[in-house]
């Protein structure tokens, strides 16, 4: 066996000896790379595949409760799927079963989460350690050189399988066939952007910017969907097939059950693209980490100026994330516009229908269906802006584990100059990000633009607070930033699925954004607004003096 390590002098280059042998060398210690990974994802595939899966297969039991008559359910598939706006969010409904309902109400959002999922498992477990070094130092031993990303891809396998078998086990009475469709769906679409990232992480010298991308490819495939989705009422749209996510919806699961089938019987054979675009984009991916260095990437970061010109920690914070925030609120503003777009047809989607009237008046307030529609959007993007001020307030550990914190520390940088130039951007770029969010939609719906800037903005405090967790938990171990993560996805799965599963209260209540007035529409209710500012601040005066005591990894 020969190591795969390689000199970092040139961008990339054939692998040296180890390319031309057999492919049993290629992949030597793939399966104590995998037993490594499983053992590092423990927690997070295993809580991933449990949520996700979980909220999927019990989806069954609280539309029952909801629609629990035939002809309520009738009543709802008909409502949503002549309308347009409903359609380009969840796809057409394809029956009126009560697994078809699950089925139209979850796959879009499933296979994307199914994507997210994959894609940070691949990240974390090619470029992540490339970046960090840990990479070279494996590769120095008998380590293949396709080996970790045959590991990483096999791990993603493993946590696809499972979120599948979770879901076809608890959809199960309603049909196995149905269940199968849709629990196959979610898995294949999640695998499809595992492969997707595998290759974007040879294409990147960053983790972070990897993600960034592969979110953006899973971005577009949500986009596309809901474009030809808007425009036909069967999933039949040229967009709606360029879009993996419109694969899985037209798997079209449970569309064999039911008093109202649009198109009988589950389509099997859309399991083939999945295989083939698979199959297809891991020959790419390991062709593409056959032909570079360990460390290396095809399209690497350019060396800067020999003379540096940043001269202080917020302008170098500025430089680091100036490009991801220019991603951000780009999508922002062209999901506003999008979502602005729809809110004219929201007042038509619910006029007949008084359960789906409850759900978004309770996502959304009581002051008319129109602003009750414009609130849940704007609490929508108000989660999603979460995301990203974690993501930014996570640089810290990045540039700490990354080694770069320490040249920076080493000189008249005080740990809380450091941290500020990066909680600037974090802040001060979500309240831009939910800023331009704001204007999209104003832009797009056309009216009332003052009321729904302000309704953005009020969504910052919660934004905030989040993102103050996930800086407390980085300030008090490096160790437990990534739980950061994890608390907004369970704020977001709370926010996306408790109003239609009616959760009790007091689960609702472990999220920041279900205490915020529903605006536009109702009048301004400040104390709570004042109470999470609060305590957003003092979470960042906890975790600057938490920050200054740790010991960093240096």
């Amino acid at each position: 066996m020969t190591s795969v390590a390689a000199p970092a002098a040139g961008r990339t280059g054939r692998a040296g000896g180890s390319s031309n042998s057999g492919g049993s060398r290629q992949l030597a210690g793939t399966g104590i790379l995998l037993r490594l990974a499983l053992r590092r994802d423990r927690v997070m595939v295993p809580a991933w595949a449990l949520i996700l899966g979980g909220v999927i297969a019990t989806g069954s039991g609280a539309f029952e409760t909801l629609y629990d008559t035939t002809a309520k359910r009738a009543q709802l598939a008909q409502s949503m799927t002549a309308n347009s706006s409903m359609r380009s969010l969840y796809g057409p409904v394809f029956s009126d079963s009560l697994g078809g309902i699950v089925a139209w109400r979850y796959a879009v959002f499933g296979a994307a989460l199914a994507g997210v999922m994959s894609l940070l498992i691949v990240i974390r477990h090619t470029r992540d350690e490339e970046e960090t070094g840990r990479q070279e130092m494996l590769s120095s031993a008998m380590v293949g050189r396709r080996a970790p990303l045959t590991a990483a891809l096999l791990t993603a396998l493993i946590a696809n399988v499972g979120t599948a078998l979770i879901v076809a086990a608890g959809l199960s009475p309603e049909g196995g066939a149905g269940a199968l469709a849709l629990g196959l769906s979610i898995g294949a679409c999640g695998m499809l952007f595992a492969t997707a990232a595998a290759i974007v992480a040879q294409l990147t010298e960053s983790a972070r910017l990897a993600r960034g991308l592969t979110t953006a490819v899973i971005g577009a495939a949500f986009v596309l969907h809901s474009a030809g989705d808007a425009a036909t009422d069967d999933g039949s749209s040229v967009l709606t097939w360029l879009s993996p996510i419109g694969w899985a919806e037209n798997m079209r699961a449970f569309a064999s059950a039911g008093s109202i089938v649009r198109a009988p019987g589950e389509r099997w054979w859309v399991l083939l693209l999945f295989v083939a675009a698979i199959a297809v984009q891991a020959v790419v991916a390991y062709t593409l980490a056959g032909r570079r260095d360990v460390g290396m990437s095809f399209f690497p970061t350019r060396p800067g100026p020999a003379d540096g010109r940043l001269g202080t920690a917020g302008a170098l914070a500025w430089r680091l994330q100036r490009g991801g925030l220019l991603g951000w609120s780009l999508g922002f503003l062209i999901s506003g516009v999008i979502f602005g777009g729809m809110t004219k047809g929201a007042a038509d989607l619910v006029g007949d229908n008084e359960q789906a009237k409850e759900i978004f008046q309770r996502m959304g307030g009581q002051s008319g269906l129109t602003d009750a529609f414009l609130s849940a959007m704007l609490g929508m993007l108000g989660m999603v802006v979460a995301l990203y001020g974690v993501s930014s307030v996570l640089r810290l550990h990045g540039e700490e584990t990354g080694g770069r914190a320490e040249p920076i520390l080493a000189n008249a940088v005080s740990r809380v100059r450091w941290a500020a130039g990066h909680l600037v951007i974090a802040y001060g770029g979500s309240a831009l990000v939910m800023l331009l969010g704001g204007a999209g939609l104003a832009l797009g719906y056309g009216h009332r633009a003052p009321g729904i800037l302000g309704a953005a903005l009020v969504q910052l405090p919660a934004v905030w607070t989040l993102t103050g967790v996930a800086l407390l938990l980085y300030a008090v171990s490096a160790k437990a930033a990534q739980a950061g993560w994890a608390v907004a996805g369970i704020c977001l799965a709370i926010g996306w699925i408790g109003p239609a599963l009616n959760l009790p209260q007091g689960v609702m209540d472990v999220s920041p954004f279900t205490h915020l007035p529903k605006l536009p529409g109702p009048a301004m209710q400040w104390p709570p607004v004042i109470a999470l500012t609060v305590l957003a601040v003092a979470l960042v005066a906890a975790s600057l003096m938490a920050l200054r005591r740790r010991d960093l990894s240096t």
